[in-house]
């Protein structure tokens, strides 16, 4: 294997730990590593770079799922439908991404994030506990239609999905910071999946990166689902806001042309 290749492996690698971790606490762990496949791999095609980007990031979503569901033991009542229709909703989304131009996402994905990192840190009481908002049929329902929307949105492009599902969670149905997330990385898994469904039989996937960064955002989400149970929703809160921060003006950049 050439030296180039080696260092860029490496550096993929970095940014696959740094995403699993960030992802597990509060999600969008692929707005670290999908802008570094494309600036380290600009020679493969955007649905490669996709599908590729799925394949590592199912190894962090499924670690840190485990993990929270050792440590916090999430309702299956509310995260089983909310990952059937987070699976469905990525499926779909997977299906339409090479129609879809970036272009029209990242607006929205701005304006979107602003608005909820302003609601959050406006709000300090906002997902401090769980206190649920419905106690029937509706709150099932509620969860459905945040796993529909929000998968078929990682199926389509994926950047900050965690940090909308987290965010759908605490918001919509009034879980903690910490439950929403536990909740969230259970149905980041079905979206990732789904997504390989469909990405798989096209040859997408670029399997010998995928694979290294797999492992890679593996220990970073094991690493920090961990830190969050210890931590606590307090934590997650924090972690949250200056996550998305980072979002706004990562994603603020690429919209107005400054990188």
């Amino acid at each position: 294997m050439p030296e180039e290749t080696l260092n860029v492996l490496a550096l993929l690698a970095l940014a696959a730990l740094a995403a699993g971790y960030v992802d597990a606490v509060v999600g969008g762990g692929g707005l670290i590593q999908l802008p570094a496949l494309l600036l380290f791999m600009p020679g493969a095609a955007p649905v490669q770079i996709l599908a590729t980007n799925k394949l590592a990031s199912v190894f962090g979503t499924s670690i840190s799922a485990a993990t929270y569901y050792r440590r916090v033991g999430p309702d299956p009542k509310t995260f089983i439908p909310l990952m059937i229709l987070a699976f469905v909703g990525s499926a779909l989304g997977a299906g339409v991404a090479s129609y879809l131009p970036e272009e029209v996402f990242e607006p929205i994905v701005l304006v979107a994030l602003i608005l909820v990192g302003a609601w959050v840190l406006f709000k300090p009481s906002l997902g401090e506990v769980t206190e649920l908002r419905y106690d029937d049929h509706r709150h099932v329902i509620g969860a459905m239609a945040v796993g529909f929307a929000v998968g078929f949105y990682d199926g389509a492009l994926g950047p900050g999905t965690g940090s909308f599902l987290v965010i759908g969670l605490v918001g919509l149905l009034g879980y903690s910071f910490l439950e929403a997330s536990a909740k969230a990385k259970m149905a980041n898994v079905a979206t990732n999946l789904a997504a390989l469904v469909v990405f798989i039989p096209q040859g997408a996937v670029l399997w010998k990166t995928g694979l290294v960064m797999g492992v890679c955002n593996l220990i970073g989400g094991y690493l920090g689902a961990r830190t969050a149970v210890a931590k606590g929703a307090g934590f997650v809160r924090v972690f949250f806001i200056v996550v998305v921060a980072g979002f706004i003006i990562r994603i603020g950049g690429s919209v107005i042309g400054v990188w």
